[in-house]
């Protein structure tokens, strides 16, 4: 997955949890940034989470 993309999921999620109404929207936008923060470290350190590392023989592009 693009690197970008999840940047901005994260940034947008992190957006609507601070906007949120109630305390059920702001865990769930809440639970969406951290999981979207946790891709994004796995990019970061060379891994698609399907045990391939980006750029890697056999590495897939998203």
């Amino acid at each position: 997955m693009d690197l970008n993309y999840l940047l901005s999921r994260h940034q947008i999620s992190l957006m609507r949890a601070n906007q949120s109404a109630c305390s059920s929207s702001r865990r769930s936008h809440q639970g969406l940034a951290a999981g979207y923060a946790a891709r994004i470290r796995a990019v970061q350190a060379g891994s698609t989470g399907s045990g391939r590392v980006i750029g890697g023989p056999g590495a897939a592009f998203v």
